[in-house]
């Protein structure tokens, strides 16, 4: 193109891209860019003209050429695909007719922000520097799936709203960032597909909100992010797709809402997460599946889960805040998942790690009464005297108070009327008290018992105290051996 073809307007961005200098066509620091379709000729540049800008424009001794414009319509369409462009490329609040293409192109800088477009197309490019899009609104697809930025994705306040549903609003599948993804008060419109990113720096939606309802607002299965990633009082209406996660910091979703009723609200299963955070939020709507996840510390809010809560093989190895076995527990049986006594087994060896020793009996307790109802009815009925009796050996108090009393009824009742002796001649003098002791207790022997046979009602009343004795030893015993093996 011939520098004579160009207009005022064009002219001007043409002789300031040598030396880099700032091109400023607004009339207000506060112009609006969505009224940009009404900008009149002195403030149109073609796309076209950008290019060839780009791609072998001027250049002037001692001088860092750029292309700095802002408040421009740029008509056309800029495609760079396949370009190597080595100067940045900055065109802050301008209005574009149509999206830039910059597929598999190779650029120092790009900066779009606060700018108005119908979309971006940046399918494998590589930006060696940053790309910023900051404030900026898209009416179409922002495609930058494969895409490598050596520096941070600035997306912050960035409004995307794709009217097509067929294709992610926002696609940064398997994109490489080397430092941050920086989104709080993001936008979206539809899904943002983030499959297989991986991100050197913080993942940072804080505030922003994604709206896909009935799909899925958040798809990011093997997201991989070596420091956090932060959704704090983020608003997800849809599903929250972070299967296969590898986070190294922390998964924040304090303050969060997590909406998808009747579905998934938040995947993380088979991910790997240093610390997850759920607190001070609303209910979550719709089900959590941690299933297979493995995390460092758990730090969620029971007043936040949902009716249904997937944690079949679920690790952790710190459960804060510090909540009684009470509070917890449900969290353990709001799944449809069969009894599990590996998510029994967790509770209580995080309780045990913070030395509350009455709570992780508690959780055993449970698992115990939970185990229960998937065994035969006979098999129950045994359980439910254990469970009566020494509550499965985790309240050995029971126990002794069952043997005092057996002990104070049968000693009164002997004492009244005394049994018979066997052997007058050889038998020692009765004593009630060691005499239902032997009954009681059947390890121990005092004497008595094979010295004297009660008659009648009273011998009835030996044969309850035997067998309520075998019951509460063995149920004692039960218990301690449990206790050892936890030893």
């Amino acid at each position: 193109m011939e520098i004579t073809d160009l207009t005022p307007a064009e002219t001007r961005v043409w002789r300031a891209y040598a030396t880099g200098a700032h091109v400023d066509f607004r009339t207000a620091d506060d112009e609006d860019a969505a009224d940009g379709a009404g900008w009149g000729a002195g403030r149109s540049v073609r796309a076209a003209v950008l290019r060839a800008l780009l791609l072998d424009g001027p250049r002037q001794d001692g001088e860092i050429p750029a292309l700095d414009v802002a408040g421009a319509r740029i008509s056309g369409r800029l495609d760079l695909s396949y370009a190597s462009v080595e100067d940045p490329v900055r065109l802050r609040h301008c209005h574009f007719e149509e999206p830039p293409r910059l597929y598999a192109g190779r650029l120092r800088e790009v900066n779009l922000s606060e700018s108005v477009l119908p979309g971006l197309v940046a399918h494998a490019a590589r930006v060696d520097g940053a790309l910023r899009l900051t404030r900026a609104r898209c009416h179409g697809p922002v495609r930058l799936g494969g895409a490598e930025v050596s520096g941070s994705l600035y997306l912050e306040s960035v409004r995307v709203d794709a009217p097509d549903e067929t294709v992610p609003a926002l696609q940064l599948n398997q994109a490489v960032l080397g430092a941050d993804l920086w989104a709080p008060g993001l936008r979206v419109r539809g899904e943002a597909r983030l499959t297989g990113i991986r991100v050197t720096g913080t993942v940072n939606l804080a505030e922003a909100v994604l709206d896909h309802a009935g799909g899925s607002a958040l798809y990011a299965e093997t997201l991989t992010a070596d420091a956090d990633v932060l959704l704090r009082r983020a608003e997800l209406r849809g599903r929250c797709e972070l299967r296969g996660a590898r986070i190294a910091g922390r998964l924040d979703l304090s303050h969060a809402l997590l909406s998808n009723p009747g579905g998934i609200a938040l995947r993380a299963s088979s991910s790997e997460i240093g610390e997850l955070w759920l607190r001070q939020g609303p209910v979550v709507k719709g089900s959590l599946n941690l299933r297979r996840t493995r995390l460092d510390v758990l730090f969620v809010e029971p007043e936040v889960l949902p009716d249904e809560v997937y944690v079949n093989d679920l690790t952790y190895t710190s459960l804060l805040p510090h909540e009684p076995a009470a509070r917890r527990l449900p969290m353990l049986e709001r799944g449809p998942d069969p009894y599990l006594p590996f998510t029994y087994e967790q509770l209580t060896a995080a309780y045990r790690r913070i030395g509350d020793e009455d709570a992780a009996r508690r959780v055993q307790l449970a698992k115990q009464r939970r185990h229960r109802r998937t065994l035969p009815w006979y098999a129950r009925l045994w359980g439910y005297l254990q469970d009566a009796t020494v509550g499965y050996g985790f309240r050995p108090l029971r126990a002794g108070i069952w043997l005092l009393s057996l002990l104070a009824v049968g000693s009164a009742v002997y004492r009244v009327h005394p049994p018979p002796p066997l052997k007058p001649a050889e038998a020692p003098e009765f004593d009630p008290v060691f005499y239902t002791l032997d009954l009681l207790l059947p390890v121990i022997s005092f004497g008595q018992e094979g010295a004297f046979a009660p008659l009648g009602w009273y011998r009835t009343l030996s044969y309850v105290l035997i067998v309520t004795g075998w019951i509460l030893a063995t149920t004692v015993i039960a218990g301690l051996t449990r206790t050892v093996s936890r030893g």
